[in-house]
This record gives structure tokens, sequence and C-alpha cells, in this order.
């Protein structure tokens, strides 16, 4: 099948859960989930006006509020004195070949680094499981799964 075939017989998307749009002159976007409308863009030194996070940032974003809902989630079914959490997340490139636990060995990879601080009287135990369970959260699974992201014009 061509690409025009593609374009021309794939269902439209009629109700979408995210919609951006740009004007093509700037790296501002306006993104509309739901209910909620913000920005997105670029820092001034790369080129934008600073008007929102970058797309990077969402991402963490994205990761880090899982996260947290996810152990405060499991925290409140097993009746654990989680008083609070904090995600803080960086991205960064790095060498394949820096990576120890990573199967690709060539190239340039995408790390994502994420600490958590959990405020409560947890036992050595409680915390530890917390930390196992942040890796369970969906975008967690998503971002190390393989995704399948489907493209077409309208």
């Amino acid at each position: 099948m061509n690409v025009s075939q593609q374009i021309s017989s794939h269902p439209s998307i009629l109700e979408p859960n995210v919609v951006v749009r740009g004007n093509a002159v700037s790296f501002a976007q306006e993104i509309v989930a739901g209910s909620h409308r913000f920005t997105a863009d670029e820092p001034a030194a790369a080129g934008g006006t600073n008007s929102g996070p970058t797309p990077y940032d969402l991402l963490l974003s994205a990761l880090g509020a899982c996260t947290s809902m996810t152990i405060g989630m499991y925290a409140r079914r097993k009746n654990w004195p989680l008083e609070g959490v904090i995600v803080r997340l960086r991205h960064s490139k790095i060498h394949a070949e820096d990576c120890a636990a990573c199967e690709t060995k060539e190239g340039i990879l995408d790390r994502i680094e994420r600490e958590l601080e959990l405020a409560g009287p947890l036992t050595t135990e409680q915390r530890a499981k917390l930390l196992q369970i942040a890796e369970s959260c969906p975008v967690h699974r998503t971002l190390k799964s393989q995704i399948d992201i489907e493209s077409w014009l309208k």
C-alpha cells in the first residue's frame, strides 16, 4: 500500500484525548486535554519564548504524576503512614556503551533519572515496597515497553 492509500483509507479520530495546535511560526503549542488548556514551548535559549514546559518536561511530568499517584494509591490500600511523595526527574541522552544495564550497546539512549522522597513514619520494608511499586506505574510501564505510534494525515 502506498502512502496516499494509507492517508485516504485511515479512519479519522473522532474523539481525541489530546489536541495540540501550533502556528508553525514559533515553538509555542496550545494543548487541550479534556477540559484543561495549557502551553508547551522551548526555552528562549533554544529559540522558544519559554511560555510553557518543554515536551520532555511534559513527559517527565506524566511519569512523575503517575508515580506519585500509584505510590499514594498503594499506601492508602495498605493503610500505611505515607504522608507525602515528591518525585524529582531528569532526562538526558547517554552513550549506550556507558549503560551497564542496557541491552543496546551502540548509539545514544534516552535516560530518565527518578528520585523519590517519601514522607511519613514508614518502615524500611514499606519504603522498599513503595520503590518497587513505582516501577509498576502505568506510564513507567508504557515508557519501558515497545511503543507503536501510528501517524497519518487528515
